[in-house]
């Protein structure tokens, strides 16, 4: 299945701390951010899927799958402190300036390698155009509920949701928490407001091993374990 009038957003700066030159660190024996580009190109043409990254190796990268990146994002936009809605932003408006009709943004993220073609299509079929954003979660294990604790001026525990008793984790509400792997944006609700004031958020859910979102050595661990296992069924070629 094609998406048509979708701009693919692959953020991807360079100097990562947690883990150096994490974006184009082999795994499956690929740089991460292939697997990334590799799925985005069974939903979109080449010129749909924009690489926005401020470093020039992660570039010549890219290209040499094939993608050409268009820009080399500013430095202002490639800071610790710089807002990932920042860079969806100067992707679009760089789009928008080159005439292409955008009605949808869709982020993925390089750090979700397990993150599957279904679950792509699937929360592109939650979309409408009447939805602010369609977000991936997954069920959270800590259940705020039940387990979490805020420390008192005494220095004693208390339940965050004091006036809330349940025995069981069961019995409490479930809650989700965004796995970082895929963002379906509405380009009019973008132009309206801030991410943080959408109110119109569906959520797509998903398992815990497509979820793996890697932020740490321990992350990249654990992805090449459930490879070596063969707990994800994918071809990574």
């Amino acid at each position: 299945m094609m998406f048509f009038n979708t701009l693919i957003v692959i953020p991807a700066r360079g100097g990562s701390k947690g883990i150096p030159k994490k974006n184009i660190k082999n795994l499956a024996g690929k740089p991460l951010i292939y697997h990334t580009i590799n799925l985005a190109r069974q939903f979109v043409d080449d010129k749909w899927i924009c690489v926005s990254t401020n470093d020039l190796e992660i570039k010549q990268i890219c290209e040499q799958y094939g993608l050409f990146v268009p820009f080399i994002r500013p430095q202002e936009l490639a800071m610790d402190t710089s807002s990932s809605e920042d860079v969806i932003n100067h992707a679009y408006q760089f789009y928008k300036n080159q005439n292409y009709k955008i009605d949808k943004i869709l982020l993925l993220q390089p750090t979700s390698p397990f993150r599957k073609p279904d679950d792509i299509y699937e929360a592109m079929l939650k979309y409408n155009d009447e939805l602010d954003m369609v977000v991936s979660v997954q069920e959270a294990e800590a259940n705020p509920y039940f387990l979490m604790c805020l420390e008192n001026s005494q220095g004693y525990l208390e339940k965050l949701f004091n006036n809330m008793k349940f025995s069981r984790r069961q019995d409490a509400p479930k809650v989700y928490q965004y796995n970082g792997a895929i963002y379906i944006i509405n380009v009019k609700s973008f132009e309206k407001k801030n991410i943080s004031s959408f109110t119109k958020v569906i959520k797509f859910n998903m398992d815990a091993i497509s979820s793996l979102d890697i932020d740490t050595h321990l992350d990249w661990i654990f992805a090449e374990f459930i490879l070596e296992k063969e707990l994800f069924k994918y071809d990574f070629s």
